[in-house]
């Protein structure tokens, strides 16, 4: 059985729980707690040497990390991973889209405002420009979802998974949804999907 290293309150590690439940794949659930340096040790550092959740270890004992090449490893051959050459880009191309423009600045600013007790200097002086990209990022979902149901043709898949996990929590990050409609009707329909589970879902 597979384990999944893991920090519930990560959008990343999210991600990987919520292809594994829409699969219906078991596997077991190590959770391990960043904010304690619980994958800085050197044990872990042995399964992921970059000492970040999630980290999903296989069958045969070997480990994969970073969470979008976790949930396509897992998606391979799969309703949720597009079969076609182009479909398949362009659902590299919104999930490249979530960790370069998306992930830095809506997830970055939750964690620091929903995890860490207070900001530093440094963090207070980001925090306008994070958020500035953060919402230019959210400007460019609006635009998509005006003409699309889903992020790649008209099929839940990948790059919507990609992008519901940190989307879906961006207000405990102090981002207001309410002037993006069609964002808010898209993260409807995700919730919908069959075999949807919540963020804090630890069921396997």
């Amino acid at each position: 059985m597979m384990t999944l290293y893991d920090f519930m309150g990560s959008g990343n590690g999210y991600k990987v729980r919520l292809v594994l439940a829409h699969l219906g794949l078991p596997y077991k659930l190590v959770e391990r707690d960043i904010l304690k340096g619980e994958t800085r040790t050197p044990q872990f550092l042995t399964k992921n040497p970059n000492g970040r959740i999630p980290t999903l270890q296989l069958d045969d004992g070997s480990h994969l990390f970073e969470s979008n090449a976790i949930v396509w490893y897992l998606a391979e051959g799969t309703k949720l991973a597009p079969a076609d050459r182009r479909t398949r880009a362009e659902t590299l191309q919104w999930m490249f889209f979530e960790q370069y423009s998306h992930e830095p600045f809506i997830a970055t600013v939750r964690f620091w405002k929903h995890f860490l007790p207070k900001l530093s200097p440094l963090q207070e002086m980001e925090l306008p420009g994070r958020m500035e990209k953060g919402y230019a990022a959210l400007g460019v979902m609006e635009q998509h979802l005006a003409r699309h149901q889903f992020f790649v043709g008209s099929q839940y898949g990948l790059a919507d998974i990609a992008l519901y996990a940190y989307t879906h929590v961006a207000g405990e990050g102090g981002f207001n949804l309410d002037n993006y409609p069609q964002v808010n009707a898209w993260m409807a329909r995700v919730a919908a999907q069959p075999g949807h589970v919540t963020i804090d879902h630890k069921n396997t």
